[in-house]
């Protein structure tokens, strides 16, 4: 075959076509497979693995508040020292994502392809039940530690503060910002997950620049912002009424969209737009094997 029509490389060895097949990156077919087979898998564990480990990811959570706390509370109160101390936000997700703990927003994602694929109603129900189990766990870790955290003597009274101005924050924004921010936080989670497949070494990288930017844009997380806001309910700064819809509702409403029926439909569609029938070997500028045709 001539190499001038198919523009390839000409005297290229076995092992150098190897290599060259090697370092090619994964196709996005098979990036939304890997990630469509972990929702799967999460879809077919039981409640009670779903509840422990969703309660052990709220509980670590925990490490972002409280490493951003420290940081603020130790650093100069400058804006510029700020962007230092939002590398806090990280230690959380570093944490629960590494140590493969179930985190909401990230089965927002990989448990919505394999629904994509297969809209069934026995799927759906199975996702709303992770959903609702993962959701609750993580929840009741992260109003469990926030209140570990304001009750026993642990931080030091300037700290106590800078975990109440973290809070605060938090609860600037109105109903309408939480959700729109929730969108953009939602559909950053999202990217990451599907980054790590392809860059499975640089993973400690990958959650550590999502994240950081989600603090920098002051994005709503449910997770982290319930750690974040709660502290401030048990402080008796806040009702609980105010938590609920000013926080967590819009921002659950944002994460989900921006995480599920954004980026997981479009990447979906975007491979299913890919698929089709396979093309003729002759159409690829192959030679058609002379055993395979009829004669």
């Amino acid at each position: 075959m001539d190499t001038h029509k198919t523009g390839k490389t000409p005297d290229l060895s076995p092992k150098e076509k190897h290599e060259v097949e090697k370092s090619q990156p994964p196709r996005a077919a098979v990036l939304h497979e890997i990630i469509r087979t972990q929702g799967d898998q999460e879809l077919e564990r039981s409640i009670a693995a779903l509840w422990w480990s969703a309660l052990a990811a709220g509980l670590t959570m925990g490490l972002s508040l409280m490493a951003m706390g420290l940081l603020n509370s130790r650093l100069p109160d400058d804006e510029g020292f700020k962007v230092i101390a939002s590398f806090g936000y990280c230690a959380g997700f570093l944490a629960v994502i590494l140590a493969r703990q179930q985190l909401f927003t990230e089965n927002t994602l990989t448990a919505v392809l394999p629904i994509m694929s297969k809209p069934t109603l026995g799927n759906f129900g199975r996702l709303l039940r992770l959903w609702s189990v993962v959701l609750f766990g993580n929840l009741c870790g992260t109003l469990l530690v926030a209140y570990v955290m304001l009750e026993l003597p642990i931080f030091d009274s300037k700290t106590d503060v800078a975990f109440l101005d973290i809070g605060r924050k938090v609860m600037e924004n109105h109903p309408s910002q939480m959700f729109a921010k929730g969108i953009i936080s939602g559909w950053m989670i999202a990217t990451m997950v599907w980054m790590i497949p392809s860059m499975e070494s640089a993973k400690m990288w990958i959650i550590i620049l999502i994240t950081y930017f989600m603090a920098l844009g002051d994005f709503t997380h449910i997770v982290v912002g319930s750690l974040e806001v709660s502290y401030l309910v048990f402080a008796g700064e806040l009702p609980w009424k105010d938590f609920w819809l000013v926080f967590a509702g819009p921002t659950l409403v944002g994460n989900i969209i921006g995480g599920s029926f954004i980026f997981a439909l479009i990447s979906h569609a975007q491979i299913r737009s890919e698929s089709g029938p396979p093309k003729n070997t002759a159409d690829q500028g192959e030679e058609p094997d002379p055993q395979k045709i009829k004669k």
